[in-house]
């Protein structure tokens, strides 16, 4: 069996209960590099094989799978924050049903939830937005043209943007096409929930500037949008004149 495992992103207690069980009972650990906190290789039990996949291919690594189904092995393939979220684990999984190999996703706490936490914010605020775009810049992989930041900027929603801080230039230019402006509050969030965590607020008119001057090209989201501002409309839900199933209005 093997298991695709959420790390979370970064602190070792954000990792899920049933993702520790399964990290502490797993025969062959496949694991994400640097980006998942070695703290919890420290959880395994004697004798556990590990892997580092940001030294292997593809083909690498489900050669361990293989193998290890072929002993009767329990593997855990731990990815940084939730598998779902550039984690590459399609291919994986692809490959492995037509191997005839089972498998099972355990979630994990994403870095942009981490993020949220870190800059203490709530993405979908009443009155601001109410949507989230999880997105990145085209580098060395491509994205669809009609997913290109400026395409999605058009919007003015919330933008969370992954690996794109090596290119804050950039994409400070494409958010700049859409409906942000140069004031619209931005921030940069280095390795959310690790011990070395820093948070950079600015603007997207100060975005590439602020990365420059904090040192920051690498491991961290970029937060743009209003919810980062200080205004917003109060909740309905808790609304004293707001009925629910469950309330009835007050006033």
């Amino acid at each position: 069996m093997v298991h695709f495992v959420g790390a979370g992103c970064g602190a070792p207690d954000l990792i899920t209960v049933r993702g520790l069980e399964l990290l502490r009972r797993a025969d062959v650990v496949i694991y994400a590099g640097s980006l998942v906190n070695p703290a919890l290789l420290g959880t395994l039990r004697e004798g556990c094989a590990v892997y580092n996949s940001a030294e292997m291919t593809l083909e690498q690594v489900l050669a361990v799978m293989e193998e290890s189904e072929g002993k009767g092995l329990e593997l855990v393939r731990l990815h940084t924050g939730d598998p779902c979220l550039y984690g590459a684990i399609r291919e994986q999984m692809d490959a492995l049903d037509r191997m005839g190999i089972p498998w099972d996703v355990c979630p994990g706490v994403s870095s942009f939830c981490g993020a949220a936490a870190a800059v203490g914010g709530e993405y979908t605020l009443p009155g601001v937005s109410q949507s989230v775009i999880i997105t990145r810049m085209a580098g060395r992989t491509p994205v669809p043209e009609r997913e290109s930041i400026a395409s999605l900027a058009s919007h003015g929603a919330t933008m969370v943007i992954f690996l794109s801080a090596g290119m804050l230039e950039g994409l400070q230019t494409e958010l700049l096409k859409g409906a942000y402006t140069p004031d619209t509050p931005a921030a940069l969030v280095y390795k959310a929930s690790w011990p070395e965590e820093r948070v950079a607020r600015c603007t997207i008119g100060t975005l590439a500037e602020t990365g420059a001057r904090e040192g920051i090209k690498k491991t961290a989201l970029v937060l743009v949008g209003d919810f980062l501002a200080g205004s917003y409309d109060r909740s309905c839900l808790y609304d004293p004149g707001f009925s629910t199933e469950f309330r009835e209005a007050s006033r």
